[in-house]
């Protein structure tokens, strides 16, 4: 089978099915595991798909956001590594932001013995973290329900009254050109003051992000290091030539 046989196949199945494994596109065109691989990064390349651990997705719609319900439950093991290597970057006495997201909600159970001060956007934070008994101030500004974040010009004047030693924020996608971007551009804005307003910023995002492109730019990939997951040897090297990354299963 020609190459670009073998990729408009691929990209048929993908539109049809969402996600392929290796192993189904091997069974698929009879070709070789390294063949296949190569056709993938080669059509991530074109930015017909993402690439993601054993196998491909189709790129996300731009303005797709899910709710907290429907997130909280996505690559939660994922999510709880990510979570666990951000919280061991934290010394004892850090003032944090913690932004809204099931990412950084993740975060909460391993701050408990960190005697670090929070200031959240996120509602849903809230009472796991008055459970864990960690000082907590909590931003004013218009409650978003879909993911339970204050946005608006009232979160954003309430985050200035405040320096922080490190910011942690949830992204839906970052991109080696495109940056790190999220659907509604008032959590952007939110998020970008946040990152003004901290000595460092780290971004949080599982592996299933990578590549993903949504509608308001948050910041570039050299603004703020990277705290992800199960990144191959040739994606570590493309994001690590841009800014810091983390690795947080390596």
């Amino acid at each position: 089978m020609l190459t670009t046989e073998r990729h408009s196949l691929i990209l048929e199945q993908l539109t049809k099915y969402k996600n392929l494994t290796i192993k189904d596109i091997i069974e698929l065109t009879y070709a070789s595991e390294s063949t296949i691989r190569r056709d993938l990064t080669e059509l991530e390349a074109q930015d017909k798909l993402v690439r993601i651990h054993g196998g491909a997705t189709l790129p996300k719609r731009k303005l797709q956001e899910f709710s907290i319900k429907e997130k909280s439950t996505k690559n939660l093991h994922e999510k709880v590594q990510i979570a666990q290597y951000a919280v061991s970057l934290l010394n004892k006495g850090d003032c944090i932001f913690l932004d809204a997201g099931t990412t950084t909600m993740q975060m909460i159970p391993f701050l408990k013995d960190k005697e670090v001060v929070v200031v959240t956007n996120g509602l849903t934070h809230v009472e796991a973290l008055m459970n864990y008994g960690i000082p907590t101030y909590v931003t004013g500004g218009y409650i978003k329900t879909k993911t339970g974040a204050l946005i608006g010009a009232q979160t954003i004047q309430s985050i200035s009254n405040y320096r922080f030693d490190k910011s942690f924020l949830g992204v839906n996608g970052f991109h080696k050109q495109f940056g790190y971007t999220t659907p509604d551009p008032e959590e952007a804005s939110t998020k970008r003051q946040a990152s003004a307003y901290a000595l460092e910023t780290f971004m949080l995002a599982d592996q299933t992000k990578r590549n993903n492109v949504s509608f308001a730019k948050i910041a570039d990939i050299s603004d703020a290091a990277l705290i992800t997951c199960h990144l191959s040897e040739e994606a570590y090297k493309i994001f690590s030539d841009l800014t810091t990354v983390k690795v947080a299963n390596q």
